[in-house]
């Protein structure tokens, strides 16, 4: 039987899943990949991401892998100040002196290589457009031979533990997908999902290459010859190019193609238990401007008498937080449209210079053509809600709790959807409600050292109680739908709450979720972006009855229970895990 992540997570799950990404370069894969991999992770699901791309820029050039396929060692792109060639003649960079480097005799293998007539072939630490090109058989080889090792890698992994590898590549042609699946064959109790990301949407393509051109493989490199000769890369991938379909389908795997961020979803042939989680949240994908704003309630009687759980009314200094919230917010929905029309200009100011480029290809097209168009915002957009600097509906979430309902009294119904949500209650305590810490300590000494010990999986004893690993089950569709609506909300709840939404918008591992300090008084603002989701806070001040911003990085910390680290410091700064980022007051 299986059983969802965390209520199992300690024992060691026969139930493999590989998730294979499938997709041209610059179709939002390595976005889906992160997002995937945050939300399976907090799910309490072993998951990790094997990138080839990595892979491929340490194998080097033809000649490095060839005499050293095992090699570890990184290789430091020198710098490359390339002015493009007007002759056309794809010359090396102005930068480089080693004309007859041996990354050029890769890129030139074949005399039969398609070859942008702007992209640098002579960049010694850099793997050019035409080292992608189908017809570049010693190229392609190499490129076959890095997806494998890395898929190899993968399964051991599996073996070694882990539940879901994510093997992050393009994975663009038949004749790959084939050696994937005929490889997973001779391996006992492992799925196979593809993930394909098909975009149709210019505005979106152009965004995405303006990232890759930030991407480890043009370091150094002049912005406009790196965008040209991704371009020429993304040409030579079109040629090759083959979307999933009947050719995967006569081997019953199952896969999901995600048209356009999740408009259109077509699933085929989903069976696994893992494999529906996956399906079921990607689905639910969008890329519309928006901000989730997390805080906990004002400061309630409870509080101030230091009993946990219960159902009090707020104390006055938390009326005088909730009046100041409704304040800010509503400040920050003006802020946050015109940060927005703002980032679209210069958005749309990079693409009118590519009005002409970033053509799907044909097979994208033929995709999804029956992709009906949707309305509302879109992000990039050239947004009339946005020009006229209106938002999208906003949303207040409280729990069913006094103290939060009172905390949202202040925002004006007309302005704002306020809902109660059963899900957003504290976590329950059982028979230690209504009780102090203190007086847990005293009275039931033996649960309260189980609890400090393992604060994630300890249940209050008595019906009802609950445990960390129940409350993230009891919010998984909480975040689904956060994933799926389109517009700013504010959540207001409990401490136990806002450690696992943060957790997870964070990608904060579980084991330091319920030793986060989030003292009251804070609001948490996550923007998803690109990259990952951008991190702001806010701290109420008193004595000016308003909000000021703090530096976020050195606001969120973990504060262990001295009989976990008797002969360290309780208060340590959480680790900025690689997918988010940070926002500086300074």
């Amino acid at each position: 039987m299986i059983t969802l992540g965390h209520s199992d997570a300690r024992t060691e799950s026969d139930h493999k899943l590989v998730v294979v990404m499938v997709g041209l370069p610059a179709r939002g894969k390595s976005y889906i990949v992160k997002k995937l991999k945050r939300y399976l992770s907090w799910l309490g699901f072993q998951t990790k991401i094997f990138n080839v791309g990595d892979r491929r820029r340490l194998a080097g050039s033809i000649d490095d892998y060839e005499e050293n396929k095992t090699s570890k060692k990184e290789r430091q792109p020198s710098r490359c100040v390339m002015s493009v060639s007007s002759n056309g003649d794809g010359s090396e960079c102005s930068g480089c002196s080693n004309s007859n480097s041996r990354a050029a005799a890769a890129n030139e293998e074949t005399s039969t290589t398609h070859q942008s007539p702007q992209s640098c072939n002579r960049c010694d630490t850099l793997h050019s457009s035409a080292f992608f090109d189908p017809d570049n058989k010693k190229a392609k080889q190499i490129r076959e031979q890095v997806a494998m090792d890395v898929f190899e890698d993968l399964l051991r992994w599996l073996q070694a533990g882990g539940q879901i590898a994510i093997h992050d590549a393009t994975n663009s042609t038949i004749e790959r997908r084939n050696a994937l699946i005929n490889r997973l064959k001779t391996e006992t109790d492992v799925n196979l999902l593809f993930v394909e990301s098909i975009c149709t949407d210019k505005d979106i393509i152009n965004r995405n290459i303006k990232l890759k051109t930030q991407s480890p493989d043009y370091i150094g490199i002049d912005p406009e010859v790196a965008e040209a000769d991704f371009r020429a890369r993304l040409r030579n991938y079109e040629r090759a190019y083959r979307t999933i379909g009947s050719a995967e389908e006569k081997f019953e795997v199952q896969y999901c193609k995600i048209i356009d961020v999740g408009k259109k979803v077509i699933a085929y042939n989903i069976q696994g238990f893992l494999e529906s989680q996956v399906v079921f949240y990607l689905m639910n994908m969008n890329l519309e401007p928006r901000v989730i704003y997390i805080t906990r309630h004002g400061e309630s009687e409870d509080n101030l008498t230091g009993h946990i759980g219960g159902d009090t009314s707020l104390a006055p200094n938390g009326t005088r937080y909730a009046a100041a919230l409704a304040r800010f917010i509503d400040r920050r929905r003006l802020e946050f449209a015109s940060e927005v029309e703002e980032q679209n200009q210069r958005l749309a100011h990079f693409m009118m210079g590519n009005a002409s480029s970033g053509n799907n290809s044909e097979l994208e097209r033929a995709a999804s053509q029956e992709s009906s168009a949707s309305s509302g915002t879109r992000y990039p957009p050239e947004s009339p809600a946005m020009q006229r600097h209106v938002q999208p509906d906003f949303e207040i979430w409280t729990s069913m709790l006094k103290r939060t309902m009172e905390t949202a009294e202040h925002f004006d119904p007309e302005r704002y959807r306020i809902k109660n949500i059963r899900s957003l209650n504290e976590i329950y305590a059982g028979k230690f409600e209504g009780m102090t810490y203190e007086e847990i300590a005293r009275n039931y000494p033996e649960e309260y050292e189980a609890r400090q010990l393992d604060k994630f999986f300890y249940r209050y004893p008595g019906i009802g109680g609950e445990s960390y690993a129940d409350v993230v089950l009891r919010l998984q569709q909480v975040i689904v739908e956060l994933e799926r609506i389109r517009h700013s909300v504010l959540i207001v709840t409990h401490r136990a709450m806002a450690r696992t939404l943060l957790s997870y918008f964070m990608d904060i591992p579980t084991t330091h979720m319920p030793e986060m300090d989030l003292p009251l008084e804070y609001v948490y603002a996550c923007e998803p972006r690109p990259f990952g989701n951008f991190l702001r806070v806010w701290k109420y001040d008193k004595q000016i009855d308003d909000f000021e911003e703090v530096d976020s990085a050195s606001v969120l910390k973990i504060r262990y229970p001295k009989a976990l680290l008797p002969d360290q410091a309780t208060a340590t700064l959480l680790p900025s895990p690689a997918e988010t980022a940070y926002s500086s007051k300074h």
